[in-house]
């Protein structure tokens, strides 16, 4: 009697088994769909004109489901809406970054370093005209800003590029805790054209953040809700130093999960070439769906 095989579910795996959900069924013929049929979550079949189809079974139906319950459970608010703003920017034709680390040129005093964190609700930002003012020589400092989505035009003239910040605020709490710290919000200045604040509804009113900042405003949930563009940001021209550069040269993008599936196919089917495991795995989209 034979042994039925056991394997664990690996990335590779999920990702195939959702791009077989989503397309016509052609088998690639490859290590992976092997792992898929022999462990029986698809099957080959032949279709009516003679041509031969691979389709989910049951089990793989219920393990790609239950892989992707489990993400979005594993995601929190924030990394949630800032999936959505990176969809909408992508949709709009942007390129966009997740979870940078970028030096940023700053001139500013961080209250939070000078030990003055007592702020009132009321006093939300500090001397926020003066932050707008080019650094002065001599007097500048470096840091690592982490902008939670970052974006660029998709064009080839650096003067179109219009880099933009969207930093995501999901608590009152937090957004406080940015507004506070002068040289957080002017390392998002320095990087970028126009700077966004993102927030659900409630956490603050537009009048409470500095003019300088563009507002997004989320009304509803963050799955079905509607992302709604309040304010826009102060334009201010910015090009990207060499640096910046070379840290987005060594980031991959985000990219929308259609775009991920299609190259994740046409890495397969390249010359009707078998591609191995470490192959498929060199070249999975970090896809945050599954």
């Amino acid at each position: 009697m034979d042994t039925p095989l056991k394997l664990s579910p690996r990335r590779v795996h999920l990702t195939r088994l959702m791009s077989i959900w989503r397309s016509a069924g052609w088998p690639c013929r490859d290590a992976v769909e092997l792992d898929l049929v022999a462990v029986g979550w698809a099957t080959l079949a032949g279709g009516a004109g003679g041509h031969e189809t691979i389709r989910l079974t049951p089990a793989g139906i219920r393990l790609l489901a239950d892989s992707r319950q489990r993400n979005r459970r594993a995601l929190s608010d924030h990394d949630r809406l800032a999936g959505r703003v990176a969809a909408n920017l992508m949709a709009a034709g942007r390129i966009v970054w997740q979870e940078l680390s970028l030096r940023a040129r700053i001139n500013a005093n961080d209250p939070a370093s000078t030990g003055s964190a007592a702020i009132a609700d009321e006093a939300l930002w500090v001397n926020d005209e003066a932050q707008l003012q080019p650094p002065r020589p001599g007097k500048a400092s470096w840091r690592i800003a982490r902008p939670d989505v970052f974006s660029v035009r998709r064009t080839s003239v650096e003067a179109y590029l219009q880099p933009t910040v969207h930093e995501i605020k999901v608590s009152r709490a937090d957004l406080l805790s940015d507004l506070r710290h002068a040289a957080k919000r002017e390392s998002y200045q320095w990087l970028s054209c126009e700077t966004y604040f993102v927030f659900p509804a409630g956490v603050a009113e537009p009048r409470e953040i500095p003019e300088a900042f563009g507002i997004w405003l989320l009304n509803g949930s963050i799955e079905t809700g509607t992302l709604d563009p309040i304010r826009p940001a102060r334009h201010v021209a910015c090009k990207l130093p060499f640096p910046v550069w070379m840290a987005l040269a060594a980031a991959p993008p985000t990219r929308r999960e259609d775009e991920a599936m299609q190259r994740e196919l046409a890495d397969a089917s390249v010359a009707g070439e078998s591609i191995d495991d470490a192959a498929f795995e060199a070249a999975l989209p970090n896809d945050s769906d599954l």
